[in-house]
C-alpha cells in the first residue's frame, strides 16, 4: 500500500543529470525525482541495457510503461538522490486508508460529489477503519501467502477476533450485539450495509485464494449453527470458540457425486442402536478451509431424508489438499469421514429436514460472494483506467483509442449496475426477518450473483485484452488483471453455478405468477 515517500530534497538541475549518462555514473529522472542507478545496474531485474538506454534522461514515460508505482516506493529510499530544481512530483501517493481518486474506482456513496440514502456516518466510520486494517494488516500477509500457498496466520486471526471482524463476517444478529466493533462502531447498530462494507473492504487485499482462506468457511458455516443449532449450550460454546479465533469451521456439503444436486449426496449418518450418536461415512470435495478446520457443518443422508450435522475434527476425519486455479492459501480440501461418531445433539435443524437449513444458509453466502465479486470488478476497472491512461502507444495514451474508451465505458456500466442492484437487495434484507429473507430473497440473490459473475466474465475478458501480454503475466503491471481472469470463475461456481441460480430465480418468480394473460 502506498505511503509517503521519504527521499532526499537536494535540488539538482536537468543539466547535471544529463552529464551522468554512462555506466560509471548513471542517473535518470522519474516523476521529477533524480535516481542514481550506478550501483543498481547489475541488480536490475530487467537487465542493464534498459537502464543504459535512459541514462542521463527523463525516464518517467518509459518507467511507467514497464512498472507499477510500488517499484518506486520500494527503491526510492535507497536510490533517490534528490529532486529536479524548480519541479515537484506529480504522481499521486495514496496513503493507508485513503479512498482512490480515480473516477469510478469507488462506489458512488464513497465519491464526495454524490450522495446515497443507504449509508450513515456509522457505515463511513466502519469503512475507514476496515480499509486501514486491510491496508496495514491483511494486504501484506495476503500478498505473501497468495504467492507461497501457506495458510492464514494465527496472528491475523487473533487481530480479527480482537477487533470483532470475525463476528462481523456473520452479518447482523445476537452474536454481535453489545460488542464494540473496529472503528468504535457499536454492534447494536450493525446492519446489512455494514456487512456489505465488511465484505467489500476485506477483498481489497487483491488475493483471491487468500480471500477465501481468510475465514470464508467460518462465514458460511457458523451462520447455520447460529440459526439452526438445537443444543443452545453447544451453540454458544462453538460460537465463542470460533469468534475468539480459538477454533475454525467450514461448510462441507459438496461431493464428487453431487454439488447443487443436494439430494444426490452419498455421505451417510446412521444412528447407533441407543440413539445417542450418528456414525458418519462418506467424502466431501472442494471444501474451503477444510485443511485446517476444527468443525465441519456436514450434509448427510439419513434414514428418511437429508440432515445437517456439526462434525468435530477427530478420529476418522481425514483431509487432503486440492490444488485449484487459485492459491492453496484457501486451504481447499478433500474430506473423508470414516465411521466418525458424533453426538445427536450436533444435529442442526430437524432430522431428515436439512434441505431448509442449507437453502436458507445459502442466501447470505451468495449475497456475500456478490459483494466481493462486484468489488473485484471495480478494482479491475480501476486498474484498466490507470493503465490505459499511462500506457503510451505510437506516441499517444491508450485512451486516445475509441475502442479502448468503449471497453472502459462498458466496465463502468457493469460496475455501477451491479452495485446498485446489490444495494437494493441489501435494503430489502435490512427490512426483513431471517425467515422472510429465506422465503422471498433466494431468487433475487441468486439472480444477482449470476448476473454479477457474468459481468465479471465480460470485465475480465476486456481487461486482459487492454493489458495485452501483461494481462496474462502473474507479476508486474497486469498481475491483478491476470489473477482476476484466472479466478473469477470461483464466484461463478462456488455457492451455486450461474445456470442453477438463474433457474432458481425464475422458478421462484413463477411460484408468484398470477393467471395473467396477454
Amino acid at each position: 500500500m502506498s505511503t509517503e515517500l521519504e527521499v532526499p530534497s537536494k535540488s539538482l538541475t536537468r543539466d547535471e543529470v544529463a552529464k551522468n549518462n554512462n555506466e560509471d555514473s548513471l542517473w535518470c529522472i522519474v516523476d521529477h525525482r533524480v535516481y542514481d542507478l550506478t550501483d543498481f545496474v547489475d541488480a536490475h531485474p530487467g537487465g542493464s541495457v534498459v537502464l543504459q538506454q535512459v541514462a542521463g534522461q527523463d525516464a518517467t514515460e518509459a518507467f511507467y510503461n514497464l512498472h507499477r508505482h510500488e517499484v518506486i516506493q520500494k527503491y526510492a529510499p535507497s536510490l533517490c538522490i534528490g529532486i529536479v530544481e524548480g519541479e515537484k512530483p506529480e504522481v499521486l501517493e495514496q496513503k493507508i486508508g485513503d479512498l482512490s481518486s480515480v473516477p469510478y474506482a469507488e462506489p458512488l456513496w464513497l465519491t464526495p460529489q454524490f450522495k446515497s440514502p443507504y449509508y450513515s456516518q456509522s457505515h463511513r466510520t466502519l469503512r475507514r477503519a476496515l480499509r486501514e486494517f486491510v491496508d496495514e494488516h491483511v494486504r501484506p500477509e495476503a500478498q505473501t501467502k497468495e504467492a507461497d500457498g501457506t495458510y492464514i496466520s494465527q496472528e491475523l486471526v487473533d487481530r480479527m477476533a480482537e477487533t470483532n471482524i470475525l463476528a462481523m463476517r456473520l452479518g447482523p444478529g445476537e452474536h454481535i450485539k453489545g460488542k464494540e466493533l473496529i472503528g468504535g462502531v457499536q454492534g447494536d447498530d450493525f446492519d446489512y450495509f455494514h456487512d456489505l462494507v465488511t465484505s467489500q473492504e476485506l477483498c481489497r487485499a487483491n488475493s483471491r485464494g487468500f480471500q477465501d482462506g481468510n475465514m470464508a468457511g467460518l462465514m458460511i458455516s457458523l451462520t447455520a449453527v447460529r440459526a439452526w443449532g438445537n443444543d443452545k449450550e453447544l451453540q454458544q460454546r462453538v460460537t465463542e470458540e470460533c469468534l475468539t479465533g480459538k477454533k475454525t469451521m467450514c461448510l462441507a456439503i459438496t461431493e464428487a457425486f453431487a454439488g447443487s444436486d443436494v439430494a444426490g449426496l452419498r455421505t451417510t449418518a446412521t444412528k447407533t442402536e441407543d440413539g445417542q450418536h450418528y456414525i458418519i461415512n462418506g467424502t466431501k470435495k472442494w471444501i474451503t478451509n477444510g485443511m485446517w478446520c476444527d468443525y465441519f457443518v456436514t450434509g448427510c443422508k439419513t434414514e428418511n431424508g437429508f440432515s445437517v450435522i456439526l462434525v468435530p475434527r477427530g478420529e476418522g476425519v481425514e483431509t487432503t489438499p486440492i490444488k485449484t486455479s487459485y492459491s492453496t492459501a484457501a486451504a481447499t480440501a478433500y474430506v473423508q469421514f470414516e465411521n466418525v461418531k458424533v453426538p445427536v445433539n450436533h444435529l442442526l435443524g430437524k432430522e431428515h429436514n436439512g434441505f431448509i437449513v442449507i437453502m436458507s444458509n445459502f442466501n447470505h453466502e451468495r449475497w456475500s460472494m456478490s459483494c466481493s465479486v462486484i468489488r473485484w470488478c471495480r478494482t479491475v476497472t480501476e486498474e484498466c483506467l490507470k493503465w490505459s491512461h499511462q500506457r503510451i502507444v505510437a506516441g499517444k495514451p491508450l485512451t486516445a483509442q475509441p475502442i479502448i474508451r468503449a471497453k472502459l465505458a462498458r466496465m463502468i456500466q457493469l460496475c455501477e449496475a451491479t452495485q446498485s442492484w446489490l444495494e437494493s437487495i441489501t435494503y430489502q434484507m435490512n427490512s426483513m426477518s431471517y425467515a422472510r429473507q429465506s422465503k422471498l430473497l433466494g431468487g433475487p440473490i441468486g439472480l444477482l450473483k449470476s448476473y454479477a459473475t457474468r459481468c465479471a466474465h465480460e470485465i475480465a475478458d476486456d481487461a486482459t485484452n487492454i493489458f495485452g501480454g501483461r494481462g496474462i503475466t502473474q507479476s508486474g503491471m497486469g498481475r491483478v488483471v491476470e489473477q482476476f481472469h484466472r479466478t473469477y470463475k470461483f464466484d461463478a461456481i462456488l455457492g451455486g453455478t450461474e445456470e442453477v441460480l438463474m433457474d432458481l430465480g425464475v422458478r421462484q418468480a413463477m411460484k408468484q405468477m398470477p393467471k395473467a394473460m396477454l
